[in-house]
């Protein structure tokens, strides 16, 4: 029954015609004759102890190099004695998150308050430093682990001003629509690059003398923002493939405005459109890198500068495979997350 099983799937995902069956075997073909040798190089001539360059093989990788830099590739430059504080709000953030999972629904929405609200507040103090905690600049954080707070901070200001945008866009309100309208299409229509720029170096000139914001905060809002015209038109989509009769039964319920679209309408359009939304939170994990232009070092900003150490020159292969794999790594778990809140939202209507 399971040979069947894969026959099938054989058939139908790979050879299903002429020209598919020629595709899948062009495929196959050089995958056998590449992967091997990348095994052989990544694994089996690899070098995986040592501290030094010279311990290494000259025949593979040498992981080595990551092994050394490890701390820096997650941490950057935050202090060492510090690690502690990015650790622990990692790891509140994960429990936090974990704890969802095992909670009754009407207790859901407390989780949710305190991600948004509290959480980043307590990161930020146990991060940047405050309440006796000895205070460490922005630009010493790094590595993968600033990777992650761009994009949380991102996902969790990003998202309900998108959700924002999108009501406000179809609103029958003059004022509200086209602003939401123009708002939307500004960012939308110039690249993520140049608001990455201007956040961190043309916004400082508006600001009145002595006036200072943090460059890491700018780029987080800009960032933040830029997304946040995005999730709107996903959400949007969402919103306009409801059928007109969800909000005359909400209205005939004696349902206002606000009630109307939290209760009823928002959470039907959110679960028609979750491949989207988790679409745009990957791009934002994606863009996370291009802060290296504004001289924040993020993950792929930390290996490209211990790429071009002296001592280190000539192993970027490895340092831009791993990068490869943390974020392929993530991207897939988010995605597959997505997937089985499709399946379970799915099921519901049934």
């Amino acid at each position: 029954m399971q040979i069947e099983n894969i026959k099938n799937w054989l058939k139908i995902n790979l050879f299903s015609s002429w020209y598919y069956s020629l595709i899948s075997i062009i495929i196959i073909y050089y995958f056998l004759l590449i992967f091997p040798k990348f095994l052989d190089w990544a694994v089996f001539n690899a070098t995986f102890i040592g501290n030094e360059k010279s311990d290494c093989k000259s025949s593979g990788a040498c992981w080595v190099f990551i092994k050394v830099w490890f701390n820096k590739l997650i941490y950057g430059f935050y202090p060492e004695k510090d690690l502690w504080r990015i650790n622990l709000s990692f790891f509140i953030l994960i429990f936090t998150i974990s704890l969802s999972f095992f909670i009754k629904d009407k207790f859901k929405i407390y989780i949710l308050f305190f991600l948004i609200l509290i959480f980043p507040i307590i990161a930020f103090v146990l991060i940047k430093g405050g309440f006796g905690l000895e205070y460490i600049e922005t630009r010493e954080w790094g590595g993968l682990s600033l990777t992650f707070i761009l994009t949380f901070f991102g996902i969790i200001f990003a998202f309900p001003l998108g959700i924002l945008l999108a009501l406000g866009r179809r609103s029958e309100l003059f004022f509200i629509r086209y602003f939401s309208l123009l708002f939307i299409e500004f960012w939308r229509g110039i690249p993520l690059i140049t608001v990455i720029f201007a956040a961190a170096i043309m916004f400082p000139i508006f600001l009145p003398q002595g006036l200072n914001v943090d460059k890491l905060l700018r780029v987080a809002v800009g960032i933040a923002i830029f997304e946040s015209a995005y999730i709107a038109e996903v959400v949007r989509g969402g919103l306009q493939s409801l059928p007109k009769g969800q909000y005359e039964a909400a209205k005939s319920l004696g349902m206002g405005y606000w009630k109307m679209n939290f209760l009823v309408i928002l959470p039907q359009a959110i679960k028609a459109v979750i491949p989207g939304i988790t679409n745009t939170f990957i791009a934002l994990f994606k863009d996370t890198p291009l802060i290296i232009l504004v001289g924040l070092l993020e993950l792929l900003g930390m290996v490209n500068l211990a790429k071009s150490n002296s001592y280190w020159l000539g192993l970027a292969v490895e340092g831009y495979l791993f990068v490869g794999i943390i974020f392929w790594f993530f991207s897939f778990i988010l995605s597959r997350y997505s997937q089985n809140l499709e399946k379970k939202f799915s099921s519901e209507r049934y």
